[in-house]
């Protein structure tokens, strides 16, 4: 297993779920709700530089199928406009699921959908993260795929 925090990103329209391990990569626990939109750049560059991460992964919600649909391409898209703007190196993990899993969790330990909401992105980025950490450690191999950062337009480097 290789060194180093990591941090779990579960993107989403409206809410952006984010998770931290260990510096051993052993476990994921929640970090943040960010808010998706103005500022979320900044704010996930913070968390990363807070945290001292040596590596950001990405949820990639494939189709169960194992195609990539729309919302696995923005989760690409996403991945590399977080490589470049954080630094880091960036790895898209495959996360079907992990929201329904978390959701289900949550549920089990009495929270109902409503007061979920704030943390259910949370969660989920913590089911994503534990699942790429355990399979490194399983492996020896990073988990998922490396994305590379795309080139910034002009109007978008604020």
């Amino acid at each position: 297993m290789r060194p180093g925090v990591r941090l779990g990103v579960d993107p989403g329209r409206v809410r952006i779920g984010v998770a931290v391990s260990d510096a051993d990569g052993l476990l994921a626990t929640p970090l943040a709700t960010v808010p998706a939109g103005a500022g979320q750049w900044q704010r996930l560059a913070e968390l990363a530089a807070q945290t001292a991460a040596v590596e950001i992964v990405v949820g990639m919600p494939l189709l169960l199928s194992g195609a990539e649909g729309q919302a696995a391409r923005d989760a690409r898209d996403f991945g590399g406009r977080l490589a470049e703007r954080t630094g880091l190196p960036v790895r898209l993990v495959d996360e079907r699921l992990s929201t329904v899993e978390a959701s289900r969790s949550l549920r089990g330990a009495g929270r109902t959908a409503r007061s979920s909401r704030n943390v259910v992105d949370q969660a989920a980025a913590v089911v994503l993260l534990q699942a790429a950490l355990d399979a490194e450690r399983s492996s020896g191999r990073p988990a998922g795929v490396e994305v590379l950062a795309p080139p910034i337009r002009s109007e978008e480097r604020t």
